[in-house]
């Protein structure tokens, strides 16, 4: 019976010893870091890339996004060239969400957008340079390391604003027949890999 006991416990020591050494599995990783491009900005003449953090112990991200204005298909036929570069601060509002960077948030935000056109008047190139205030209501999903930030908003914008109203991050008011250059608006869909 002794016999029995000591390899039982002998048994129960070394299987414990192997299962303690084998990694847990998590099938549920929560990644706190992402690159995005934005979906279709490639279409619209430039080409949009961001990166986020999530925050430790808090439902909060920081996101910076820069954008090579030219670098993609010109709808205006204006030959744009320049830069446009932003932050945006997100707060999560789901505390119970177990994925950092998942869930809809609010995202204060400040753009800036300086680049060159050509004049549709006078065919001069001609300077925009722009910044935009912005407050952002969103939904960014999460699947493994799959990505998917959709937003619309819309704040306060001043500088010198295009003819065509866009500034490659943000548009000016220009509809029903009005025009409000200090009414910016933003709506995008961002694509992206989690790490």
């Amino acid at each position: 019976m002794k016999k029995i006991i000591l390899l039982l416990t002998i048994f129960l020591f070394v299987s414990g010893s192997i299962y303690a050494k084998q990694p847990a599995i998590n099938p549920q990783k929560d990644y706190r870091n992402s690159f995005k491009i934005t979906f279709l900005s490639w279409i619209s003449g430039s080409t949009k890339i961001s990166y986020e953090r999530a925050f430790s112990n808090i439902r909060q991200s920081g996101e910076f996004c820069t954008s090579l204005i030219g670098a993609g298909y010109d709808k205006y036929q204006n030959d744009p060239k320049g830069f446009t570069i932003r932050y945006g601060h997100k707060f999560f509002m789901n505390e119970n969400q177990k994925k950092s960077l998942m869930g809809f948030y609010l995202r204060p935000e400040v753009v800036y957008s300086h680049y060159t056109y050509n004049s549709q008047y006078d065919g001069e190139r001609t300077l925009s340079n722009s910044t935009a205030l912005l407050g952002t209501f969103g939904y960014q999903y999460v699947h493994k390391r799959f990505l998917a930030d959709f937003w619309v908003g819309g704040g306060y914008a001043m500088g010198t604003p295009a003819e065509t109203y866009y500034h490659h991050g943000f548009e000016l008011w220009h509809f029903f027949n009005t025009v409000n250059t200090d009414i910016a608006l933003s709506f995008s869909i961002r694509l992206g890999y989690c790490f």
